[in-house]
């Protein structure tokens, strides 16, 4: 068999399939959620598994207070007790500012978040400024995403 051909057939194959080396992996409904290599606000492991239902994902000042205001006020369990996790994004955010004021006052919630500090890290992801991105799970599968413009809209996908 040529060589070439190999090489070629090789190719196609990775290009069709997303595993050409350095491509990120693809947020599709219906397939696993691209994983997340991150910490946590306290610098230790974060993620999620099977049992997760929602992933909250803030993108900015804005949907970050939003969390706040909501979840912040329920109290220590809150996010697990609604099978959810919260991931705010501060990759755009100066390195000074996210070290000196951000992290020091996510140390103080009473509720876990994982910390996004590469702006790669959530290229696959669904998400707009100022918005809350929620991705919807069922066993690690995304079955549907939304994107909330207020508070209210958090307060309702949480069912309060």
């Amino acid at each position: 068999m040529n060589r070439s051909w190999i090489r070629t057939a090789a190719w196609t194959l990775a290009l069709s399939t997303g595993l050409a080396w350095g491509q990120a992996p693809t947020f599709q409904v219906g397939q696993p959620l691209p994983a997340l290599t991150i910490q946590n606000q306290h610098q230790r492991a974060w993620g999620w598994d099977d049992s997760t239902r929602l992933v909250i994902l803030a993108k900015g000042r804005k949907p970050a207070n939003w969390v706040m205001e909501v979840v912040g006020a329920q109290g220590n369990g809150f996010l697990a007790s609604r099978q959810a996790v919260y991931v705010a994004d501060m990759s755009k955010m100066p390195g000074f500012v996210t070290r000196t004021f951000a992290l020091p006052a996510l140390r103080e919630q009473p509720f876990e978040v994982g910390v996004v500090m590469d702006d790669q890290a959530l290229a696959a992801w669904p998400q707009q400024a100022d918005t809350l991105t929620v991705i919807h799970l069922d066993r690690g599968r995304v079955v549907r995403h939304e994107s909330l413009t207020d508070a209210a809209g958090l307060r309702r996908v949480l069912g309060l």
